[in-house]
C-alpha cells in the first residue's frame, strides 16, 4: 500500500544557513528526533506553494542535524533559499539506499553538487578508518565549496588544482592510487565514465545516479533506469532502488 511507502514526515528547524561557493549553498536542519541517514541517501523537502517536493543528497549528519548543498536552479531551490534560521520545514527520510561501505582501500569521484553525498562518505570512511582518497571536479575555484575536504581538485579552468575535466585523470588516479573499489556521484557522463574505467580495470564502482524525480519512494515510475541483472534487463527506480548502483549493473546509453 502507499502508506507503507511513505517514509516519516517530520518537522524540522532551520539551525544554519551558509553561502559555501559562488553559487552553492548549505542549509542545516534538526528535528526532535534525530534521522539516521547513510552517505548516498537523500530528503525530500516540501516547498511552500509547490505540489511535488524536492529531494536533496543528504551533504552532513553532525549530531543529529542534517546538512544538504544546493544551488538554485528553480522554485523549489529558491524557497529553500529564502529560508531563514528558525525557520521551519517539512522533511521526509531517508529515502533511497545508499552507498554500501566496504573495508577496502577506496577512490572517491565527485563533480559539482554531486561532491556532496561523495563528501559525507568520506566522512564515514575516515570515521571508520578506511584508506580513501577523494577527487573532485569543478568549473572553477569558485565554485569549490570552502569546507569540503577533498584530496585532489581539478578544475576546468585550472584556476584550482590540476587544468582540465577530471576525466581526463581517471586513468592517473587509478593507476597512482590503485583503489579496490570507486565510489561516485556527478552529472551522467561522470559516473558513466567512471563505470567505465572500473569495468576496464576490474574495479568495483558504486554510482550515486542523478535523475529529476517526482514521488521520491517508487511509485510513480518517473525517474526510471536500466539495469542489467541475472542476464536480464530490467527497469528499477532510481529514487527506491538507488540513488546508488553498482556501475557494472546500469544499462548506460
Amino acid at each position: 500500500m502507499l502508506k507503507d511507502k511513505i517514509k516519516k514526515i517530520y518537522k524540522a528547524k532551520v539551525s544554519n544557513f551558509e553561502q559555501l561557493a559562488k553559487s552553492s549553498y548549505f542549509i542545516e536542519i534538526e528535528t526532535d528526533n534525530p534521522i539516521n541517514v547513510k552517505a548516498g541517501q537523500f530528503i525530500s523537502v516540501y516547498c511552500e506553494g509547490l505540489t511535488l517536493r524536492r529531494p536533496f543528497s543528504v551533504f552532513s549528519n553532525n549530531n543529529g542535524k542534517i546538512g544538504i548543498l544546493f544551488k538554485e536552479k528553480g522554485k523549489g531551490t529558491k524557497y529553500i533559499k529564502s529560508l531563514k534560521k528558525g525557520d521551519l520545514i517539512d522533511v521526509t527520510g531517508p529515502l533511497g539506499n545508499g552507498f554500501e561501505i566496504m573495508e577496502k582501500r577506496s577512490l572517491l569521484i565527485g563533480a559539482g553538487i554531486g561532491t556532496a553525498p561523495v563528501s559525507f562518505l568520506k566522512t564515514k570512511l575516515d570515521e571508520k578508518g578506511i584508506e580513501n582518497i577523494f577527487a573532485a571536479g569543478f568549473l572553477n575555484k569558485d565554485e569549490i565549496p570552502c569546507c569540503m575536504k577533498i584530496d585532489r581538485i581539478y578544475t576546468d579552468d585550472g584556476s584550482e588544482g590540476e587544468k582540465g575535466s577530471i576525466l581526463n585523470y581517471l586513468g592517473i588516479l587509478i593507476n597512482e592510487y590503485k583503489p579496490e573499489i570507486i565510489y561516485t556521484c556527478g552529472p551522467f557522463i561522470v559516473l558513466k565514465t567512471v563505470a567505465q574505467f572500473g569495468e576496464m580495470y576490474g574495479i568495483e564502482t558504486q554510482v550515486a545516479m542523478e535523475k529529476v524525480m517526482a514521488c521520491a519512494i517508487g511509485v510513480c515510475r518517473g525517474c526510471v533506469i536500466d539495469v542489467k541483472q541475472n542476464g536480464r534487463i530490467i527497469n528499477k527506480t532510481v529514487c527506491k532502488d538507488g540513488p546508488v548502483f553498482k556501475g557494472s549493473e546500469v544499462v548506460w546509453q
